[in-house]
């Protein structure tokens, strides 16, 4: 069942700042919305090859984030 996410710090689980770069511009390269990629990329709990794989399979952005959403926390909203 989905479980609805408030925006919280995943205190010791964030990525660096030039980490953070690279990631997001991953993402946004892979077609993920700003907003959604910069979250995501704040994370280092998502997997990041694993979430642009899936959108190249032509999973929705939003739909792979909840597929690969750390089991301790709800998704991110899209």
């Amino acid at each position: 069942m989905p479980h609805v996410h408030h925006e919280r710090e995943t205190e010791g689980r964030q990525a660096p700042p030039s980490t953070l770069e690279w990631r997001s511009g991953r993402l946004l390269d892979a077609g993920f919305p700003r907003g959604l990629a910069l979250r995501l990329a704040r994370d280092t709990r998502y997997d990041l090859h694993a979430l642009i794989e899936l959108v190249e399979r032509g999973c929705p952005p939003s739909l792979a984030t909840r597929i690969l959403a750390p089991i301790d926390d709800p998704p991110l909203p899209a």
